[in-house]
């Protein structure tokens, strides 16, 4: 039986000014429908650009992504990404940040009542109902990526993806958003893809954490079956032996691949890693929509 979302043996390789990188080597990852999937690793291993092929952004070298027995080739609302950064209209209020997706999505299926209801909703969701009307730059930056989220909310996205989606977010609003999107996943089973450097909240949030090897080359290292029961309440996760194991090894997965020789790359490798990456962020012009 072929997974909902399949990920198969993708490399890629980006030119630079020192020659040929190969960023990743043979990634392979089946992914279930309504699975919770982290991707954690050191800065420079690849993972932004792991989650670009699977968005559609960026095509592999080798390997493919399939979802649903579709080759994924180019962006679509089927794959709604949150960046680290929000990518919001500034022109457009809140509101219309996310209504703009909505009409884009759901045109021919919702009413337009129905479509003002829905986007309505998602801004509840994150907690935005009574900014609607301001504009992007008359809110915080913590607010700016909630709208982000409701917008790729909004999409009903079969696959959301999420790049460090509350690294700018204070630690109480951060706490807050995580509850909300388990709720929110396990309300519409959606299958989410999320990179995060954040090993309590990969525990608390995740199915299965995927650790990546360092790169160059980097590829899937190891996977971290995470068997807690749901709904997990996060205090007495807190004191649960079970979270604090999961914990101890992805710490300890992490810590020897900074540690171990060999494990590590040099400088040279990581800053050029780092140049593939920001040529990926600025692959991107106009994708705003479909990419959330």
């Amino acid at each position: 039986m072929n997974s909902y979302l399949n990920i198969d043996h993708i490399s890629i390789t980006f030119p630079t000014d020192n020659g040929p990188l190969e960023v990743l080597k043979s990634v392979k990852l089946n992914v279930e429908q309504g699975e919770f999937i982290s991707l954690i690793g050191h800065s420079g291993c690849g993972k932004s650009t792991v989650l670009n092929i699977v968005a559609g952004l960026l095509r592999a070298t080798e390997g493919g992504v399939i979802l649903e027995e579709k080759e994924v080739t180019e962006p679509g609302p089927d794959r709604a990404v949150v960046f680290q950064h929000h990518s919001l209209m500034p022109w457009l209020s809140v509101y219309d940040n996310v209504r703009l997706a909505v009409d884009q999505v759901f045109k021919r299926t919702k009413s337009k009542q129905e479509r003002d209801e829905w986007t309505r909703h998602n801004l509840e969701l994150v907690h935005m109902s009574h900014a609607l009307e301001r504009k992007p730059d008359e809110i915080s930056g913590g607010m700016k990526q909630r709208v982000g989220i409701a917008r790729a909310l909004a999409m009903e996205p079969k696959v959301l993806l999420m790049d460090e989606p509350f690294g700018a977010l204070d630690s109480l609003t951060r706490t807050h958003m995580q509850d909300s999107l388990m709720e929110i996943q396990a309300r519409l089973n959606n299958t989410v893809i999320m990179i995060t450097h954040d090993v309590d909240e990969a525990v608390l949030l995740s199915d299965r954490i995927v650790m990546m090897s360092n790169g160059p080359s980097a590829t899937v290292g190891d996977i971290l079956n995470v068997d807690l029961p749901r709904p997990r309440d996060r205090l007495a996760l807190a004191e649960d032996p079970a979270f604090n194991h999961y914990r101890a090894e992805v710490v300890k997965f992490l810590h020897e691949r900074h540690t171990k020789p060999g494990a590590t790359a040099t400088k040279k490798s990581s800053e050029q890693n780092d140049e593939a990456d920001q040529g990926a962020d600025q692959s991107r012009p106009g994708l705003k929509l479909a990419s959330g």
